[in-house]
């Protein structure tokens, strides 16, 4: 059975009564990716959504030449694939690991009946899309508002965390599709932060070394 606590810990779930949770877990699945699996299709017919439980999903749309762009990135404890449940339409991303990555597939089905006889729990899948709304808000301004390299600063950052060294997770064409931009913009990008001294890189391995101006170069 898929433990209690991880699905308690989801916000769309966390008001949840300790039977309906017992139900959650026992209908609800892991599976494990390998990089590079797809968990699913853009245009799929969906039954599922999922949690991350470890590793990173890349939510990825692709342009008719082939082109990729990376419009979310799911890590530890992130729902995902959540939006058929409520319009019945196809997938509308790819969603791939990026490493090996586990999550927990939970059927629409189950969802539904909790929705219809708890009502009152719907102001929780209100709360998750607004706040979707909100991301896709900020990834549009970024878009606008900055240039390559102030988004590929910006990245970083949240690659980085809190942390000043730090591992790349994705290849530099899935870095660029994070970005936005192509893969020789985005390695011009990093090279000008290395010339001035703002990174350090070895492969794919980084080095913060001057955070402010990293921060303001992502505003």
């Amino acid at each position: 059975m898929v433990d209690q606590e991880l699905l308690r810990s989801v916000d769309l779930f966390r008001d949840l009564d300790d039977e309906t949770i017992t139900s959650l877990a026992g209908a609800s699945a892991v599976r494990d990716l390998k990089r590079g699996d797809v968990l699913f299709a853009e245009k799929d017919a969906p039954a599922e959504l999922f949690v991350t439980v470890s590793g990173r999903i890349a939510m990825v749309n692709r342009s008719i030449d082939g082109r990729e762009s990376v419009v979310a990135l799911m890590e530890d404890g992130d729902l995902f694939g959540e939006m058929p449940l409520f319009d019945n339409q196809q997938r509308s991303t790819d969603a791939r690991a990026l490493e090996p990555s586990q999550v927990v597939a939970i059927p629409y089905s189950l969802l539904k009946e909790i929705y219809d006889d708890q009502p009152k729990q719907l102001w929780r899948v209100v709360e998750l899309l607004a706040n979707r709304l909100r991301t896709m808000d900020g990834v549009l301004a970024d878009s606008v508002f900055l240039d390559v390299t102030g988004r590929t600063a910006k990245r970083l950052l949240e690659i980085a965390g809190e942390n000043d060294e730090f591992s790349l997770p994705v290849t530099q064409e899935e870095l660029a599709g994070m970005v936005g931009a192509s893969r020789e913009r985005v390695n011009k990008a990093i090279a000008s932060f290395v010339r001035l001294g703002w990174i350090d890189q070895r492969d794919r391995r980084y080095i913060i070394l001057n955070r402010d101006q990293l921060e303001l170069r992502s505003r």
